[in-house]
């Protein structure tokens, strides 16, 4: 039998292009049909491995999950951007590549940012997900999560409602 190791921690500048690669292949999958193909390839084009290179070095955590040595996803979190909200922290991302989604490597991801947040000394936080992105609004329901908020966002000439879970 082999064991696989997991390890769930900071992102380095080296790893900027399998982050950046983890991204394209991540939103493609979650939001192609969702979100407008042209806004949707303009997004994931902005966010090359320059970019996440960038990223590495804050002022935003980014974490990530190294299966085996294989960037498999990650999250970025921080001071809450919704300042009418009660929650300080805030989870503003969270992907895995789809090989790598139904096996529990999200919910371990999602824990560990949760428990960063806390030890920093954030009381509660909030996750955006697009209301029609069926996998992610179950995902932070089936987690906890409370919706408590909603807004909208523009995608070219769509516009898509998002809605905010909370954990305190």
């Amino acid at each position: 039998m082999k064991t696989v190791s997991i390890e769930i921690r900071p992102g380095e500048p080296q790893e900027a292009s399998a982050i950046a690669d983890v991204h394209r292949v991540s939103w493609l999958q979650a939001y192609g049909g969702l979100i407008p193909h042209r806004p949707l390839v303009q997004m994931v084009n902005r966010r090359d491995e320059t970019w996440w290179r960038k990223a590495t070095r804050g002022p935003a955590t980014l974490l990530v999950v190294d299966v085996a040595g294989t960037i498999a996803g990650y999250a970025t979190l921080g001071l809450s951007r919704a300042k009418a909200l009660p929650q300080e922290g805030e989870i503003y991302e969270i992907y895995l590549r789809p090989e790598y989604q139904g096996i529990g490597l999200g919910r371990i991801l999602f824990g560990e940012a949760k428990s960063l947040l806390r030890s920093l000394g954030c009381r509660g936080l909030v996750v955006w997900c697009l209301e029609d992105s069926e996998h992610a609004y179950q995902f932070f329901q089936g987690a906890g999560g409370t919706d408590i908020a909603e807004g909208m966002e523009d995608f070219g000439d769509r516009h898509l409602k998002k809605v905010g879970f909370a954990w305190n």
